[in-house]
């Protein structure tokens, strides 16, 4: 295929000083060269797309959402469902994935529901043209590869009949007491021999083999939480096993901005302008997200669709900007904050040479009232055009588009 040139746009590269009358070059689903059309020559036969008067900013990372998934995301049979994975719940062609795509996201974590203390492995996805969830997926192999990260959640939500906690003590002990024992087992396995003919060490528990890789640093623990107290429960965890999570949602974290900036815990935020659904939410501030970035937070903002709708996400950036955030930071957090906390910050979140060319096309400014979602190009392919009347209904949403019902 020839190279494709998107030329005359002013590009926001988030990483990077803003270009106007911009060149993007992409070849073989990667960006191959970004700036100035003076100085990035676009080569002979190259497909040229002119997006004059246009904005370029890079695909939408969405840190924790619920698109593709059908039925209910909490396995009930129990509060630690540590083997559960969010791929075995997504249809790759559910339609909230066209209706994310519609809203300029490119790149999702999809999480299982919070109504378990561990919910279990979450879906780091690219949101292609696909039949199945293994073509989504951000890893090559997911017999063999984390393709996501731990899903675990406090308060209220966690708690119920049965071997559910009752209290927020007795989640925090069950908690405790499963990490103690996966600790103390890791400890135990023998050291990598070098001898050719020396035992194989005994097989790992499946639940224990990613505690281990949450311990190791090689798997994020993405935290629902909401009430200062439980934040700092999480903080406490957080210490004592060593690990760093990602804390999602954090309604109040301006009680606790000190405490979570000296912890250097990245926050994915929810914001939202019509609070009451939940209780713990009732004291939820937009400032959350300036509060924190103001401190040195590295701060990513998330739909939790369908709690707010995919399709707004830019909105959710222009609430923080609205109190306080600084447009630049807002964009970081929609983008390169999100790639970060899901370690693909080596291919998405920026338009850079090497990365995915995932790319979306605005109508103007990223956060005007005005602005709209013109393309979305994920790896190089164009896979929303609003001008496309097919593309038009996943716009406008609602009746417009079949559902098949998800359930946080």
């Amino acid at each position: 295929m020839p190279v494709l040139a998107l030329v005359g746009a002013t590009v926001l590269p988030v990483s990077s000083d803003p270009i106007g009358d911009g060149v993007i070059l992409v070849d073989g689903g990667r960006i191959l060269a970004v700036g100035p059309r003076a100085e990035v020559p676009i080569p002979d036969g190259a497909e040229v797309v002119d997006l004059t008067g246009h904005t370029v900013i890079p695909g939408l990372v969405d840190t924790h959402s619920h698109i593709g998934s059908t039925g209910d995301l909490n396995e009930r049979s129990g509060p630690l469902q540590i083997t559960v994975s969010a791929i075995d719940a997504i249809d790759a062609r559910h339609p909230s994935i066209a209706l994310a795509r519609a809203g300029g996201i490119t790149t999702a974590n999809v999480m299982p529901g919070s109504g378990n203390l561990i919910g279990g492995q979450t879906a780091y996805i690219k949101l292609r043209d696909a039949d199945t969830v293994d073509e989504l997926l951000t890893c090559a192999d997911r017999t063999k590869d984390v393709c996501g990260g731990l899903k675990m959640a406090n308060g209220t939500n966690p708690q119920g009949q049965g071997a559910y906690p009752r209290t927020r003590m007795g989640a925090a002990s069950q908690v405790r007491n499963r990490f103690e024992a996966a600790q103390r087992k890791l400890a135990s396995q023998p050291a990598p021999s070098s001898k050719r003919k020396a035992p194989s060490p005994p097989p790992v528990d499946p639940e224990d083999r990613i505690l281990f890789q949450v311990l190791k640093g090689e798997r994020t623990v993405h935290f629902h939480t909401h009430r200062a107290d439980d934040v700092a429960t999480i903080l406490s965890l957080a210490r004592q096993f060593g690990f760093t999570p990602v804390l999602h949602h954090v309604s109040e974290a301006w009680k606790v901005v000190d405490l979570i900036a000296e912890s250097g815990v990245p926050c994915s935020l929810i914001l939202i302008d019509s609070p009451g659904g939940k209780e713990e939410a009732t004291e939820i501030r937009m400032e959350n997200a300036a509060l924190l970035a103001a401190r040195g937070v590295h701060v990513a903002i998330h739909t939790d669709d369908p709690i707010t709708d995919s399709r707004l996400f830019l909105r959710s950036g222009a609430l923080a900007v609205r109190a306080g955030l600084p447009e630049d930071a807002a964009l970081a957090a929609l983008t390169l904050e999100g790639a970060r906390m899901l370690g693909l910050d080596d291919r998405v979140g920026s338009i850079e040479p090497g990365k995915d060319a995932d790319l979306v096309v605005l109508s103007g400014a990223p956060f005007s009232t005005w602005t709209h979602v013109e393309q979305t190009w994920v790896e190089g392919e164009l896979l929303y055009d609003r001008s496309r009347p097919e593309d038009t209904r996943f716009e406008r949403g609602g009746w417009a588009v079949p559902d098949r019902g998800i359930t946080p």
